[in-house]
């Protein structure tokens, strides 16, 4: 059994080895890397854990064996020897009462031939060679014969030695050996010891079957949820954006399946989004398209004439075309990071002031009232083309979903830590759902859609690629039917830190030139 544990170990050995191997160079031992490797998982750990319960048990069964066999040996050895001590003890007692060896005075050690079976004694005198009692002879001697004796040649392993001690004078001794064994094993200790190590081997059996069993259903739990991850990532690629795993746990696999259902929803929300923009960029070209389309085959029909009307209709669905591609440029490149962004100190009330100049005029065309309040020193670092461009887009979405007659409020204020420019309008609102989806590109609440004035819907995404390019954030608040408020955050340029780093700079920069 041993011998199947070696050559077991020997065969996983291989395995690695031919693994590595194979990654290394083209051999005729390529074939069993790849056996090992076509196996499935559960397979491959089912007979690892037996071959990890059959080194262990091999290493046990050594251990056992050797600290066995020494214990063993030693203790045999001390059972004989105390067989010689208590014969020797009784024959020495008697001794004392009679004064000579007599066969009352040596009949403890046929007592003791008689009650250890396979065992053998013999009795000396003070001299080793005047035996006076030998447990071979007498027993041949029963028969009529008188051989010579058959005991073995005295030695240090094979036979237990105690001296016949009265008044403290040796008188002779006793020797005890084992038929046939050199290490004092009598018959029964040999059957203890060989059941002792069938046991072992059992259990050694039992443990590696027991190992094999764990590993296999321990495979096909962790495979389990594997092969669900597997199916679901098939279904995702033959089309079924649907397809979850469903999984639920706390564990780090489930976590995986957890992780990979919220990235097939995410995948399935950019696809719809990708349908609905398709259908919001065909809409939005194929309007003025055919508007100009119409006019410029009607003039050329001569259905109507070419005048400054005709030529001004042309030229504004033209404009509103070009903003309609300027605004997919713009967010593109803000995406793709194209452009750096500049760094320069800005007054914010004062850039929001200017933006603010501008769309007066347009937000009032459109019925509205404007309201702008600004704290005094709100100072940012970054690039105030896009703080202009962000707020505009705000400022333009807030007109866009305000009906005429609404208010539409400005507000640039400075925290403790942030600058804050906040857009309020009294339109359409958002719902909680909305205000989440809000910020996702070509998003744009439903009622808004059927409005002439309703855009392509990257504004707001271009809005929060600005702010993050700036290190904030933006804030949406707002409840259906009662206005919606979108809320910049951007980090506050304080004077004080940046003189401590421009300090900080400049020492290190002296050190370096001393």
């Amino acid at each position: 059994m041993v011998k199947d544990f070696k050559e077991a170990a020997q065969a996983g050995a291989d395995l690695d080895d031919s693994s590595d191997y194979d990654d290394e160079e083209e051999s005729p031992r390529r074939g069993r890397g790849v056996g090992w490797r076509s196996l499935s998982y559960t397979a491959r750990v089912t007979i690892s854990f037996s071959l990890i319960a059959a080194m262990t048990a091999l290493v046990a069964i050594g251990v056992v064996s050797i600290v066995w066999e020494q214990h063993f040996h030693e203790y045999t050895q001390d059972n004989m020897k105390a067989v010689a001590e208590t014969t020797a003890e009784q024959i020495a007692s008697r001794y004392e009462d009679v004064g000579s060896f007599t066969e009352f005075v040596l009949q403890p050690a046929s007592n003791a031939v008689a009650v250890y079976r396979g065992v053998g004694m013999q009795v000396a005198g003070s001299k080793d060679d005047d035996v006076l009692f030998d447990s071979t002879t007498q027993a041949q001697g029963e028969l009529g014969i008188i051989p010579p004796s058959i005991a073995p040649v005295q030695g240090r392993d094979n036979m237990a030695y105690a001296p016949i001690v009265v008044n403290n004078q040796a008188v002779g001794s006793v020797r005890v050996w084992v038929y046939g064994s050199d290490q004092l094993l009598r018959a029964a200790d040999q059957e203890f010891r060989d059941r002792s190590y069938q046991a072992m081997i059992l259990a050694a059996i039992a443990a590696i079957a027991l190992a094999s069993i764990c590993g296999f259903f321990f495979a096909r739990t962790l495979v389990r949820p594997i092969r669900s991850l597997t199916e679901t990532a098939v279904a995702i690629k033959e089309g079924d954006l649907t397809a979850r795993t469903n999984m639920q746990g706390d564990d780090e696999i489930s976590q995986l399946g957890q992780t990979f259902d919220a990235m097939a929803a995410s995948v399935e929300r950019d696809r719809k989004l990708e349908r609905r923009l398709t259908t919001d960029v065909a809409h939005e070209l194929r309007t003025p398209l055919m508007a100009i389309q119409a006019t410029v085959e009607a003039m050329v029909d001569g259905v109507l004439p070419v005048d400054e009307e005709r030529l001004i209709t042309v030229d504004s669905e033209v404009m509103r075309l070009s903003r309609l591609v300027d605004s997919l440029l713009k967010l593109s490149r803000l995406e793709n990071r194209a452009n750096p962004n500049k760094q320069e100190l800005i007054d914010v009330g004062e850039v929001v002031s200017g933006i603010i100049a501008t769309h007066e005029a347009y937000v009032s065309e459109s019925g509205l009232t404007l309201h702008y309040k600004t704290d005094q020193n709100v100072y940012i670092m970054g690039d105030p083309d896009l703080i202009r461009q962000a707020t505009a887009n705000l400022i333009s979405n807030a007109v866009r979903y305000t009906d005429e007659g609404g208010h539409i409020y400005v507000r640039v204020k400075r925290g403790e830590s942030m600058a804050s420019i906040a857009v309020q309008d009294t339109g359409i609102g958002l719902t909680p759902d909305e205000a989440r989806m809000v910020f996702q590109r070509f998003w744009r609440a439903d009622s808004g859609r059927d409005r002439e004035s309703g855009g392509l819907g990257v504004g707001l995404t271009v809005v929060k690629e600005i702010v993050e390019r700036h290190n904030g954030w933006v804030q949406v608040e707002g409840r259906k039917g009662e206005g919606a408020c979108f809320t910049i955050h951007i980090p506050l340029y304080v004077e004080r830190e940046q003189r401590r780093k421009t300090g900080r700079q400049t020492g290190r920069m002296s050190k370096i030139s001393r």
